[in-house]
């Protein structure tokens, strides 16, 4: 996976959890949620991004569209969300528009190798 202008990214870690209002929103529902990091991810609040697909001529390239709205585990939870609900397999699935396939991710954008072996450290200590 190649996203534009970011070399070091990370996928979400098994145990991310999230929040959603009573009424969803369209199309992104993701503006609307907010995320739960673990504790000890508490440095990388600001990282979390909802990225697209974007095909060109030299093949996929992932865009990043917006940050997500992320807390911590600590945190108290926001008055009109239910939840934790887990992460997967609500990712898992395709979102599909009515003509074709959507390809959407969030992802850890991180800024230096340095951040992204921090990450990975820490989030396999979560495992």
């Amino acid at each position: 996976m190649i996203v534009q202008d970011h070399p070091y990214f990370c996928d979400m870690p098994d145990d991310l959890r999230y929040l959603e209002p009573a009424e969803l929103s369209k199309p992104f529902i993701e503006k609307t949620m907010i995320f739960i990091l673990p504790d000890k991810l508490k440095d990388f609040r600001k990282n979390l991004w909802h990225v697209r697909k974007r095909e060109n001529e030299e093949g996929a390239i992932y865009v990043p569209l917006f940050r997500a709205r992320c807390i911590l585990a600590e945190d108290p939870v926001p008055p009109g969300y239910s939840g934790p609900f887990s992460v997967y397999p609500f990712y898992s699935k395709v979102a599909r528009n009515k003509r074709h396939y959507l390809d959407y991710y969030m992802l850890f954008i991180l800024s230096g190798q340095s951040d992204q072996a921090k990450f990975r450290s820490l989030t396999e200590q979560i495992r």
